[in-house]
């Protein structure tokens, strides 16, 4: 591979993996930020970036396979289209992310992952293929039915729902047999059962990460902190990762704490400022 120049980096040559789906975890994590770190520099299209792109992807469809099984109740060849899904939200991830974020690749990856794949079950939900129109008579009749139950006391007739819809009485038929090609099941229900017994579908859902949620505030304020000046950078580091106090600040400044303190609140401010303004 020849070796160039560009302003910020100098690429060089990546070490060659026979089967990259095969790397252990561990080994995975310092690899991956290697590559992704060659992948920056290296020009699109070229073979050199399209071999780190491609190992890339297979080196770190274990965590495809992570958020794929989140949903293991689903049959084999579900969770074979699951993958395959999740696997698009890995690949936007690896073209977005950046070095300079300062943000764990995994912690990036994985909610464009689980994103993709929700998006799949919400396009996908039906057990058949059903037309569009009948899709959306389907959410008619329903709020249609739901109405006259709690107008009439009873289950409306098809003349009545026909009535309320603005439909024929032929299309309500059709809604109604739409509606059996929807794959729906009670989160009570039995999937599955082992030694200590039965489980039930909600015993497989998962909870919210609220972490997750800090990620996009991370990625905001990684830019801002690199326009800060040294000593900037330097007081908001002893402050909030080597936990020092403002005295102690002041003494590797060579300071008083009153002046620490005008400075950290002057920085966080300016930070502060930044963010709002990005949100």
């Amino acid at each position: 591979m020849t070796v160039t120049k560009t302003a910020d980096a100098q690429t060089r040559v990546l070490p060659e993996i026979a089967d990259p789906s095969q790397v252990a975890p561990k080994d995975a994590r310092q690899l991956t930020r290697l590559f992704l770190d060659q992948l920056a520099v290296l020009e699109e299209g070229t073979h050199e970036y399209q071999y780190a792109r491609n190992t890339l992807i297979e080196m770190n469809v274990t965590l495809v396979r992570y958020a794929a099984s989140r949903f293991r109740s689903r049959s084999q060849d579900e969770m074979e289209d699951i993958v395959q899904v999740g696997t698009i939200g890995l690949i936007k991830a690896i073209d977005r992310f950046e070095l300079s974020r300062e943000v764990e690749f995994t912690s990036f990856a994985i909610p464009y992952i689980t994103g993709e794949i929700k998006r799949f079950f919400r396009d996908t939900s039906w057990a058949v293929h059903v037309p569009r129109r009948l899709q959306e008579a389907r959410v008619q009749l329903a709020k249609a039915n739901e109405e006259l139950r709690s107008r009439l006391g009873r289950m409306p007739t098809v003349k009545e729902l026909s009535q309320l819809m603005c439909l024929s009485e032929e299309e309500v038929n059709e809604a109604r047999l739409a509606s059996n090609g929807y794959n729906s099941a009670s989160l009570d229900a039995a999937i599955s059962s082992s030694d200590d017994g039965e489980a039930a579908l909600a015993d497989f859902i998962g909870l919210d990460d609220n972490a997750l949620e800090l990620v996009e505030d991370f990625n905001a304020l990684a830019p801002l902190i690199a326009e800060l000046d040294d000593r900037e950078r330097r007081i908001i580091h002893m402050r909030f990762v080597d936990e020092l106090t403002q005295a102690q600040i002041g003494e590797h400044l060579g300071v008083s704490q009153m002046h620490v303190s005008r400075l950290l609140n002057r920085t966080l401010s300016k930070l502060r400022t930044g963010m709002l303004a990005t949100n």
